[in-house]
């Protein structure tokens, strides 16, 4: 039996307080320590902390996402394509889930961080 784990691991510093405060948490929640990190990392709101600044290169990098789906679009619809240069049912599956948990990650960090424009007048 080798000794490499099928999952990467995740790990991280926190200060001794931060540490009680977490397993108090997990406590309360009745949950197994994998399962509470595991959801409090996906489902929980993203609060982002920056400026302006700092969230506009990530617009521009959603900005260039959306024109990349487009051109993927495009080509997926077009005429003349012969399924032979169709990607496979797979790999059309796989594009689709790994967009799809990197639009959400993006959405829902865009919504913890849309106070930075709120009454922005460029809307």
């Amino acid at each position: 039996m080798s000794n490499k784990h099928k999952n990467p691991t995740i790990s991280f510093r926190i200060t001794d307080a931060e540490r009680k405060q977490i397993e108090a948490r997990i406590l309360a929640s009745g949950m197994m320590k994998k399962d509470y990190f595991v959801r409090s990392c996906i489902y929980n709101r993203i609060c982002v902390v920056g400026k302006k600044e700092t969230i506009y290169p990530l617009v521009q990098t959603v900005n260039a996402l959306y024109l990349q789906l487009l051109k993927m679009q495009k080509e997926f619809t077009a005429n003349d394509v012969t399924p032979d240069a169709l990607p496979s049912l797979e790999s059309i599956k796989e594009l689709q889930t790994e967009y799809t948990n990197m639009l959400t990650a993006i959405i829902d960090l865009l919504d913890g961080a849309k106070y930075l424009w709120e009454g922005d007048q460029h809307e």
